[in-house]
């Protein structure tokens, strides 16, 4: 399966991306200029970072280096450093539940297990339908986060897992494309939901999982990806980062911090789209 953008677009709308990208190449030409070894090894670190999509392709470049990607692509040495850290675990994309060691898996069953006895659909539901895209967060990149639901279980201390979220997509509402900036977690989603047809899914590079197929998917949220709900009722997804394998997972903490601290501030930036709830 295949998605494509429209091939037409709004004459002022294509003339700001022209605008765009002619600022942006200027910068890139004047910090080349005055930094070259800076410029020369975030050169390498994105070329690196994105050759790691599958398919690779124009569209995908163009987005990392010059479109929503940038924040991505500027955390790229980190990122790399991660990768580092979290041999001899190769870095899959995309995940099954039996590709994680088993401590995870268990962490990431009994999460399932509470979100189900929570019925965390029938109680966001009064909060959520008036609205294209809801976002609750219980746990955000290891701190509690305090909402109108009360679920202790979601606050207690999780070795493995970092954030804990509901998503609520409404009919007919999906994504665009678009990257996470940091990978010291692996996203989780669980639709919570049942899913009759496949007017639901997600798309991560060449893989397309459909929610009626399988409610579980795990994927590394660096690499491009989009959500759709065509379907006529309302979407519940648990939304969970949890950390990447590693022979040592306290390595990675400090990068969770750094996470929460950047970007606890520029939330806007990652979730201007939804309505963050409390």
């Amino acid at each position: 399966m295949t998605v494509t953008t429209s091939a037409s677009e709004p004459p002022k709308l294509a003339l700001k991306k022209k605008v765009k990208f002619a600022g942006l190449g200027l910068g890139a030409v004047v910090i080349a200029y005055f930094f070259p070894k800076l410029t020369l090894f975030y050169a390498l670190c994105g070329l690196y970072d994105v050759a790691r999509h599958r398919p690779l392709t124009w569209f995908v470049v163009r987005q990392y280096f010059v479109g929503n990607g940038v924040p991505t692509w500027l955390a790229s040495p980190f990122n790399i450093l991660i990768d580092i850290l979290t041999l001899p675990y190769i870095n899959k994309g995309v995940y099954q539940l039996a590709d994680l060691p088993a401590p995870y898996r268990a962490e990431i069953e009994r999460l399932i297990d509470v979100a189900k006895r929570e019925n965390l659909t029938g109680q966001l539901e009064q909060r959520a339908k008036e609205l294209a895209r809801t976002m609750i967060f219980f746990k955000w990149y290891g701190e509690n986060v305090d909402t109108f639901l009360d679920t202790p279980a979601f606050h207690e201390k999780w070795k493995y897992i970092q954030t804990i979220g509901v998503s609520v997509f409404n009919k007919k509402v999906s994504t665009s494309r678009h990257f996470g900036p940091i990978r010291p977690t692996l996203r989780v989603l669980y639709n919570l939901n049942d899913i009759d047809d496949r007017s639901a899914y997600i798309v991560v590079g060449g893989t397309v999982h459909y929610w009626n197929d399988d409610k579980l998917f795990i994927f590394d949220d660096t690499l491009l990806h989009q959500s759709f709900n065509e379907t006529d009722k309302v979407r519940y997804c648990l939304f969970v980062d949890i950390l990447r394998p590693s022979l040592s997972p306290v390595l990675l903490l400090p990068f969770v911090k750094l996470v929460h601290m950047v970007f606890k501030s520029a939330n806007f930036i990652f979730y201007k789209k939804w309505k963050v709830i409390r």
